[in-house]
């Protein structure tokens, strides 16, 4: 009796994990290499299709994959700030800012595809991809705050601390994801609890959220 090596059956994939592959295999490319010089060839090798599929969920080509891509990767991390309105402010902020940095750890391709997106593409669609993440994020950070017309001052403040934490995110995977997740994590939620303090020296209204920030700490 001759033994037989046992072979993996073939799975056929549903259209949302087809789409998925594509998307994945999409944004490891533009995290690489600029969008011009990725071909529907080049995605379709990535994921080990054929063109034609490509262009089957894609009609519409390249610049379609494209941003498709990108807001895949925006909608995932749009929930990293969705924290429960719940105890204290810190560590709210403290897990969202964990739940961000693990996305920026598994996705290293598409969170870099994400910020190219917003600023060497100029399509308009793909800058509102990128600016809604941002804009969600500083809607997040105020809801915590229990702000519902912030001054400018505030506003600037929270929106550099958020360009700070994008720009940290680049160099940590630069650096080989270093220093370690937990400590960048705290470091990020240091900063943004210093830079408030330094604003509330000017502005009013930061003022008496630093206060209450630091009857939490």
């Amino acid at each position: 009796m001759t033994s037989q090596a046992s072979t993996p059956a073939y799975r056929r994939l549903s259209v949302e994990e087809r789409r998925s592959q594509l998307l994945e295999a999409a944004l490891s490319l533009f995290a690489h290499r600029a969008p011009e010089e990725v071909s529907l060839d080049d995605v379709a090798e990535a994921a080990g299709v054929s063109r034609p599929l490509v262009y089957r969920y894609f009609p519409g080509g390249k610049q379609q994959l494209y941003e498709a891509a990108l807001k895949s990767a925006a909608d995932e991390l749009r929930d990293c700030f969705d924290e429960p309105e719940e105890g204290p402010l810190v560590p709210r902020l403290t897990r969202a800012v964990e739940r961000y940095l693990a996305f920026v750890g598994r996705h290293d391709a598409g969170f870099s595809a994400l910020l190219q997106g917003g600023s060497v593409v100029e399509t308009s669609r793909t800058t509102a991809i990128v600016d809604g993440v941002r804009r969600a994020a500083a809607e997040h950070i105020l809801r915590h705050l229990g702000v519902e017309e912030p001054g400018p001052r505030l506003r600037m403040t929270i929106r550099m601390w958020i360009t700070a934490v994008e720009a940290a995110s680049l160099i940590w995977l630069d650096e080989d994801k270093q220093p370690p997740l937990e400590e960048l994590r705290d470091w990020l939620v240091e900063q943004f609890v210093a830079v408030l303090t330094v604003t509330a020296r000017r502005d009013a209204q930061t003022d008496t959220l630093v206060q209450a920030l630091a009857a939490d700490l």
